[in-house]
């Protein structure tokens, strides 16, 4: 008896899990379909307003990465990326007794590239490296100045009654050029200031211990000599004052260095992105000390010696990514007069201080009267809304959408051989946020340029002859079919340098778009971001290239 009711209330549970899922499978169906085989969905193809927009001056402060150089590209025009960071001690409160003579032996800047190991000498045990997130030819140089800096950055905004992070923004160049130190610190090698470039090679060290010489190898960095006479007297000498005791009394003290960045005379330039807040300024000096040795006879005497001693100092604290572009006039046009009637037949996607598309979904209205179960009618004269149209169809039809995408197609021939982004990024402009496709997509990973796989975004290079990207919608536009108070929101189309990173910063001044929406913010990822795209828009004649809103689905029988 006992068993029985058991194996009853088992059955009965399998029976409600069971139920639940063929709902579940029955309402999401086609949820994880990819790629261009529908099997046999029905779909349609509906039209998109599309048009440029120009975002100026960004909030550029403590980003993740930061560009440094400069990057001439041909369609978009040149980038000159500048920096400044606050400095801080490993080690705060360092002893240094100036009655032991001290001497500075040499100061390193070091800052670690972004790169890879593509072969190891079997033999040596050598690593070739490549550099990652580089933009320019492998010849490119630029001109490069290490300043300390003399602007305070706060931590707190005055205005806000200190309640508010401080914002920077990227045109404060010259807030920070007018109050740099005049001596220029990396004034050595000609490599390392006015023709420097981004070396891909490793860093060796030899030591040799007891007759045994030992390599250890680094991968490739920014390494810089710094003026060691200015180091002496701006941290060696100021121990004694105080200066050095906390990181606040420091960071006021000695306020950051500053990054400038020029044209290398006619060299061609470079940039690369910068994990800065991995970097350090190394203090190397010695001492006197003494050394206890010990005599044949038991007895020990204290030999004068010079102690190897370093300060290490953080490139941690405040930052800001200073940028100025100088654009193309083609460019230039096209984000200056967007046609936000009809669309633009091009758009513009530039990160840094650079450009953004707008999309409006059911924009256009659709000449066609409808029967009453939910087929349009031919010749029909009722000018009708396309998303009202489409929730008719939902409700009258019983309509299920399966899946909605946007496709955008690249625009290859104004590209030409420039670097094509891996990535781009589709959000919510309205109301700053991303859209539901990107919230539900359980495929974020740690990884920047791999999370969110099914909402995706990524470039599609399998067809060389028109390179696309892709993203998925399918839950916003069930969202809005379903839910009658769901509002139809600008979309904002940008590059990005980490799908992941969903932040938002505030333009330095908030621009009205057409119909009213305020645009004060963009994704901090597209403010990392110094490449561009160029795709085709809504408003071209070529319709196979046209952007396209695809939407597939099922009618239950």
């Amino acid at each position: 008896m006992r068993n029985s009711s058991f194996f009853k209330i088992i059955l009965i549970a399998i029976s409600v899990v069971f139920l639940s899922s063929c709902d579940k499978d029955f309402n999401s169906i086609g949820d994880d379909l990819v790629g261009d085989d529908h099997f046999g969905l029905e779909g349609m193809t509906h039209d998109v307003l599309s048009y440029n927009q120009k975002t100026g001056p960004v909030q550029s402060n403590n980003l993740p990465v930061n560009a440094l150089g400069v990057y001439e590209d041909a369609v978009f025009g040149t980038t000159k990326a500048d920096f400044v960071t606050q400095v801080t001690l490993s080690s705060v409160n360092p002893v240094v007794d100036m009655s032991l003579n001290p001497v500075i032996d040499n100061v390193i800047l070091s800052v670690p590239y972004f790169s890879h190991v593509t072969a190891t000498d079997a033999t040596t045990g050598a690593n070739t490296y490549v550099l990652d997130s580089i933009y320019g030819p492998e010849t490119g140089k630029i001109k490069l100045s290490v300043y300390e800096n003399g602007y305070f950055m706060r931590d707190l905004d005055p205005s806000t009654a200190f309640l508010e992070p401080q914002k920077y923004y990227s045109n404060q160049s010259s807030d920070f050029e007018n109050l740099k130190k005049p001596i220029r610190l990396n004034d050595g090698a000609i490599a390392e200031n006015d023709e420097f470039f981004f070396d891909n090679k490793e860093f060796e060290v030899k030591t040799t211990v007891d007759s045994k010489e030992t390599i250890t190898r680094t991968p490739p960095a920014m390494r810089l000599s710094l003026n060691k006479d200015y180091f002496k007297t701006r941290i060696i000498d100021a121990v004694a004052a105080g200066k050095l005791i906390t990181n606040d009394v420091f960071k006021n003290y000695f306020r950051g260095l500053y990054f400038k960045v020029e044209k290398s005379g006619s060299n061609s330039a470079r940039l690369a992105m910068m994990n800065f807040k991995a970097g350090t300024v190394t203090v190397n000096f010695k001492e006197d000390g003494v050394e206890v040795v010990k005599n044949a006879d038991g007895t020990t005497t204290n030999k004068p010696i010079r102690v190897d001693r370093s300060i290490v100092l953080n490139l941690t604290g405040n930052t800001v990514s200073l940028l100025s572009n100088t654009n193309q006039p083609s460019y230039d046009t096209a984000i200056t007069n967007p046609n936000s009637t009809a669309g633009d037949s091009r758009l513009y996607l530039r990160g840094g201080e650079g450009s953004m598309a707008v999309l409006e979904l059911f924009n256009k209205t659709d000449v066609r009267g409808y029967n009453t179960d939910g087929n349009p009618t031919v010749g029909g004269n009722g000018v009708s809304d396309e998303l009202e149209d489409l929730k008719e169809l939902a409700i009258k039809k019983k309509l299920l959408i399966n899946e909605a995408n946007l496709v955008f197609h690249l625009d290859a021939t104004t590209m030409g051989l420039n670097k094509i982004p891996n990535r781009i990024y589709l959000y919510d402009l309205t109301n700053s946020a991303p859209v539901l496709d990107y919230l539900y997509d359980g495929t974020a990973v740690a990884n920047a340029k791999t999370g969110h796989l099914i909402y995706s975004g990524i470039l599609n290079p399998t067809n060389t002859s028109d390179k696309t990207y892709k993203i998925r919608l399918t839950s916003q536009i069930r969202n809005l079919v379903k839910n009658r108070d769901a509002a139809n929101v600008k979309l904002g189309v940008v590059i990005t340098e980490d799908v992941n990173n969903i932040t938002m910063n505030n333009l330095r001044s908030s621009l009205t778009l057409p119909g009213g929406t305020i645009l004060t913010k963009v994704p901090q990822a597209s403010v990392m971001s110094p490449s561009g795209v160029v795709l085709f828009g809504s408003n071209i004649t070529a319709g196979d290239k046209r952007l396209k809103f695809e939407i597939y689905y099922t009618k239950p029988n």
